[in-house]
């Protein structure tokens, strides 16, 4: 049962791999200035010197001059149109779009700060592109946050496997929830200490850690099957733990980069959190689903099958590892 899940996840995440792992999401951040005047943050994520083709489009070619600045950084590549006229008209009821968006697994975060200190913020994604603006808060601004958190984690598949690497690990129901626990309070730690500045990571060198992480966990299962109990199996909480402080690094990486509201700061860093735990929960709920239906299937696997899932993680995983590791050193 677990084994057949386990080749449905690595479909899933050679899917990802096509993708380039790019998953974290993209920000465009517009501050109303007096007389119809804007300012334009563009922040995309880019991997070494690669970068994902993203453009920002406003109707009535709002964006369409050359940029104030552009700076590139290891991780991110920042464009900005300082005090664009926008006319008369406004923002209010323009087309937003992102070209290429469609082609990607990238979310875009979209705020609009007004000259009252109100801000409406909406998600742009890979099948929604494009978007009207409408620049009248109509509610909280923050449960942005709560869905890039759902997001994140749900099409975060080296993090997926490295949970499901622990739920193949421990079979014992109350130490898997102890074990996902101490994982789940590792990333909250480290997520909130990175996202408020407290910590400084480079997400390159993080990301590469997440990959061993993942490796590690697939070698010990190798190691179960073998007859011998690795570290994890003897202390599942503690490897998970320490884990976890990765983990919760590298989701805040995806947070960190796109800002957190001034006004709202804890709000929106506790709904991230949130959506990140409700997206584990979702996943770990539908494995266990699935695998019960599994198990009212007539015929079983192959013997032989189980040793795919480890392998196949461990080589995904180390994949991973030398890819980023690799965009770390240059």
């Amino acid at each position: 049962m677990r084994r057949l899940l386990t080749l449905i996840l690595l479909a899933w995440a050679a899917v990802g791999s096509a993708y380039g792992h790019e998953v974290r999401p993209a920000l465009l951040q517009v501050t109303e200035r007096p007389g119809d005047h804007y300012d334009f943050l563009w922040k995309q994520p880019v991997m070494g010197t690669v970068a994902v083709h993203l453009v920002p489009h406003v109707s009535g070619g709002v964006l369409e001059q050359e940029p104030t600045s552009v700076v590139t950084e290891p991780d991110f590549q920042t464009i900005a149109w300082r005090n664009v006229d926008v006319g008369s008209q406004g923002l209010e009821g323009r087309t937003l779009e992102i070209e290429g968006l469609e082609a990607t697994i990238t979310d875009v975060l979209v705020t609009v700060t007004l000259l009252n200190g109100d801000s409406v913020q909406q998600i742009l994604r890979p099948q929604s592109p494009s978007t009207t603006l409408h620049l009248h808060p109509t509610g909280m601004a923050v449960p942005a946050y709560l869905i890039l958190g759902i997001e994140h984690i749900l099409t975060g598949v080296d993090h997926l496997c490295f949970v499901f690497g622990l739920m193949l690990l421990v079979r014992d129901r109350l130490t898997l929830i102890k074990t996902i626990t101490a994982f789940t309070v590792a990333h909250s730690i480290t997520l909130a200490a990175t996202a408020l500045h407290v910590i400084a990571v480079r997400p390159a060198v993080i990301e590469a850690l997440v990959a061993f992480s993942i490796l590690f966990v697939a070698v010990e299962v190798v190691h179960l099957y073998r007859g011998r109990n690795g570290l994890t199996v003897r202390y599942p909480w503690v490897i998970a733990f320490t884990f976890g402080l990765l983990h919760g690094a590298a989701f805040a990486g995806a947070l960190a980069e796109v800002g957190l509201p001034p006004h709202a700061i804890p709000l929106a860093l506790l709904l991230f959190n949130v959506g990140v735990e409700l997206g584990q929960l979702l996943f770990i709920t539908a494995v266990l689903a699935v695998g019960w239906l599994l198990t009212r299937l007539p015929r079983g696997l192959p013997t032989w099958t189980r040793w795919v899932p480890p392998y196949a993680i461990g080589s995904f995983a180390a994949f991973w590892f030398f890819d980023r590791l690799s965009t770390a050193l240059s």
